[in-house]
């Protein structure tokens, strides 16, 4: 199977940065596709940001401009890089991967999401 562990959260002031990862292990052939969620208090989780199969990468108009996707292909490591956070960007984020896998001798898709990291910007 897959874990995913992500880490990065912590609580930071009004125009500071944090820097969110979120490490795959187990018996990962490749991964596909991958994407950082967020959940706020009494709100539905939405998508941050997002590297598609082809490699093509989109933001929420909120955080355009403030936060960056990438990923470390030799890692399986997907990095959420955040700058100039504000208040709003207050949530449980959440790193979601879609991989490639071993099952057996059989490589299998699955969609696997972390354990989500909390970002608390506060003054």
């Amino acid at each position: 199977q897959v874990q995913l562990v992500e880490s990065g959260g912590g609580l930071v002031q009004p125009g500071g940065s944090l820097r969110l990862s979120c490490a795959a292990s187990g018996s990962i052939v490749s991964i596909y596709a991958m994407g950082w969620y967020r959940q706020a208090p009494g709100k539905q989780r939405e998508l941050v940001a997002f590297i598609s199969r082809g490699g093509s990468i989109n933001y929420a108009d909120s955080v355009k401009g403030r936060f960056t996707i990438s990923r470390d292909n030799a890692k399986n490591t997907v990095y959420l890089q955040m700058n100039s956070l504000k208040f709003e960007d207050t949530a449980v984020y959440y790193c979601n991967l879609d991989v490639g896998f071993l099952r057996g001798a059989t490589i299998t898709g699955g969609d696997f999401w972390g354990q989500g990291t909390q970002v608390t910007v506060s003054s």
